[in-house]
């Protein structure tokens, strides 16, 4: 569909992120904004130690002294890829370089080899995915999928990874503000600019939706595609989630990699549809999922094909929106850029409902699964079905709650169907 103005179309793209950074900001996380060095720093050949230094990354390191992931982290006896500036890291070079699979980065420990779905405890979810699985790839059976038609769609937050307290990207866009002020000074004396500068969370919660739009345009529109792609690669790389002190990157749902996985082998291609920007989805989903950046269907604005001074051609991002790809967009996205029906189909709230009602309305085999977030302990338990704390981030109602089960959903319980949430929770207490 064709934009107009920020203020009219983008905005109604935005207003779930925005709506969420007025009612979550007091919660929000820090992040460090320094630069990534990509594995500078001082390396001993003669003992073979290698100094971490500030905005280092260990699958940098890897790749600069050609040593796959799993191997410098068994090397150095770390159970998680978090390194700290001054660590000291032994370093055996000369083996070559091997692209690790998602499988060896994130989610080989919680994998056994007679069980693709091992973080999974047995149960009516458990057995639904597998049941779905055996009977739409063998061959012979009424239920069998041709593997072009084998489709998976998934939406990210709360389904893939962690959404509370507040939206990743929102964060993202409220870090950016010192850069956006650096660029342009003046606006260091203007709302928002001013509000976010001062650090005052409960003024930031108090700022109006016009002074956040403000703020969204400013942070993820009017700059070249490859500019953007850069700053969220350099987010991504230091950006922390204060309460497990992890990378956004790392608080993906390995029973949900594990799903990824298994349809994977068994002939799926898996997309991410999203409300959140497809852009900024783009930029890690490859890494962290597994699932390449065309197989990403987002919240999209426009672009405009220009040229630079000397004569390259670049594309800029601009506040118009493209595709709101919630609620109702979910479907509309997934004809407009997959052209086939999923088979299966998987979201945690009122915003994946269209996209759950038109998997499971296809001929044939159809799984539809939502996941509801009761494990406070673990994670996060908000709904408000089932008695559950109500929220405005990825609500679940407990009406869709009732059309789940009228509908023939799965719905997962993370508490009662998880035995682990994520990787790094290995070796824990």
């Amino acid at each position: 569909m064709k934009g107009s103005s920020f203020t009219t179309n983008f905005r109604a793209a935005c207003s779930v992120l925005a709506l969420t950074a007025c009612l979550s900001i007091g919660s929000a996380q820090a992040a460090d904004q320094g630069a990534r060095h990509h594995a500078k720093g001082d390396y001993d050949a003669a003992t073979g130690t290698y100094e971490v230094v500030k905005g280092d990354d260990l699958t940098e390191i890897g790749e600069r002294f050609e040593v796959p992931l799993d191997g410098l982290k068994a090397e150095n006896n770390l159970s998680s890829d978090v390194i700290e500036p001054g660590q000291k890291l032994t370093i055996t070079t000369g083996t070559p370089t091997v692209s690790p699979s998602l499988s060896a980065q994130n989610k080989e420990p919680g994998l056994a080899a007679d069980d693709p779905l091992s973080s999974w405890n047995d149960g009516p979810a458990k057995q639904a995915i597998m049941a779905f699985v055996k009977e739409t790839t063998t061959a012979g059976s009424p239920q069998f999928v041709p593997p072009e038609e084998r489709i998976a769609t998934f939406d990210q937050d709360g389904t893939l990874w962690v959404e509370h307290p507040m939206y990743s990207q929102v964060v993202y866009c409220l870090d950016q503000v010192p850069a956006v002020v650096k660029a342009k000074p003046e606006l260091a004396k203007e709302e928002p600019f001013k509000t976010v500068l001062s650090g005052d969370r409960e003024a930031i919660a108090k700022l109006p939706m016009a002074d956040l739009m403000k703020i969204l345009a400013a942070t993820l529109t009017g700059m070249d595609v490859d500019e953007f792609k850069a700053e969220a690669e350099e987010w991504l790389a230091t950006a922390k989630n204060a309460r497990w002190d992890q990378l956004y990157t790392d608080l993906t749902y390995l029973p949900m990699q594990e799903v990824l996985e298994y349809l994977r082998a068994n002939g799926y291609k898996t997309y991410i549809v999203t409300g959140g920007g497809q852009d900024f989805v783009r930029v890690y989903s490859e890494r962290v999922y597994g699932i390449p950046p065309e197989q990403v269907v987002g919240t999209a604005g426009e672009t405009k094909y220009g040229y630079r001074k000397d004569g390259t051609p670049f594309l800029t991002k601009e506040p118009k929106l493209l595709l709101d790809d919630n609620n109702a967009g979910k479907p509309e996205g997934i004809h407009l850029m997959i052209g086939r029906r999923p088979h299966a189909a998987f979201g945690n709230s009122t915003g994946d409902r269209q996209m759950l009602e038109y998997t499971k309305a296809g001929d044939g085999a159809r799984l539809s699964m939502m996941l509801l977030h009761d494990d406070a302990k673990r994670e996060y338990a908000y709904g408000p079905a089932q008695g559950l704390p109500d929220t405005r981030v990825g609500t679940f109602t407990q009406a869709l709650y009732d059309e789940a089960q009228k509908q023939g959903w799965v719905v997962i319980s993370m508490k009662n169907d998880w035995n682990r949430i994520f990787a790094f929770e290995e070796g824990q207490d």
